[in-house]
């Protein structure tokens, strides 16, 4: 099971939320992409509290590992070039960004109105 959950006040609403089931190979995908980013290594003890802006967190259930992370919310690499640890944000960055579009797409495909005709 894939949880997706988006808490941007977008169009008004609260919290945005989707789930699919997923065969084992996205899951597979999926720890592939969390293994290649190395963010099991990170600590967010040194990155920006949330703050107006907004916010980013996520939490990765993974074999043995429980992590959460979070931070203020980022716009692109810009806004963390002056941050204490630029590596371990920008290693959050591209992760999320990963994420987002694999999740988006599956999202997308789970979702679709009029399903793709052979």
């Amino acid at each position: 099971l894939l949880r997706y959950a988006n808490n941007s006040k977008y169009k008004g609403h609260d919290l945005l939320k989707k789930q699919v089931y997923v065969a084992p190979a996205v899951i597979e995908e999926l720890q592939r992409i969390i293994n290649d980013s190395q963010i099991l290594k990170e600590d967010d003890k040194y990155w920006p509290e949330p703050d107006d802006v907004g916010r980013q967190e996520i939490e990765i259930l993974h074999k043995n590992n429980h992590i959460s992370f979070l931070t203020t919310k980022i716009g692109s690499l810009i806004d963390i070039q002056d941050s204490e640890d630029v590596d371990g944000l920008k290693c959050f960055y591209y992760l999320v960004q990963d994420l987002k579009c694999l999740v988006f797409s599956l999202i997308s495909l789970h979702f679709k109105i009029k399903p793709i005709q052979n």
